[in-house]
């Protein structure tokens, strides 16, 4: 597949089962690995905390290729709920949707914060585009990328 032309569109409620499902896929391996996979709760998290109005669907030869949410805080914008389908990764879809948002939180001069987990490949990702650990614990790596950088 042609990962090289996507878009992102605004997420609707509908999208909430397919996201759902595809978070529990993508977070399955590093889950387990951490001891910390429920097969409900995985699912349930992200129902609870699904807000359209912060999600985009990443869109890729028509089809349903991911989901991000950049979500705009006191002096800076959390980016969460980045997942890419796993048939997808590896070709450069999640780079090229993250230098979009960059440049977008750049443009506005504020810092980006995430959080991902312990032993994660993403973090490779973020790391490439110039994230840095801001604290961490025994689950999650919390990080933070400046405006510009």
């Amino acid at each position: 597949m042609n990962t090289s032309t996507w878009a992102l569109r605004p997420a609707h409620p509908a999208d909430v089962e397919p996201i759902a499902e595809l978070r529990a896929v993508v977070m399955r391996p590093d889950l387990e690995r951490l001891g910390r996979f429920d097969e409900h709760r995985v699912r349930q998290r992200f129902r609870d905390a699904f807000v359209a109005r912060h999600m985009s669907i990443i869109v890729t030869e028509g089809r349903f290729a991911g989901c991000v949410a950049l979500r705009p805080a006191e002096d800076t914008h959390w980016l969460e709920h980045f997942f890419i389908d796993p048939e997808l990764q590896g070709h450069g879809l999640g780079s090229a949707v993250l230098r979009s948002l960059l440049a977008r939180t750049d443009a506005d001069g504020e810092p980006v914060r995430l959080n991902v987990l312990q032993g994660s490949a993403a973090r490779r990702l973020y790391e490439r585009h110039g994230f840095t650990v801001e604290s961490e614990d025994t689950v999650d790596v919390f990080m933070v990328r400046g405006p510009g950088r």
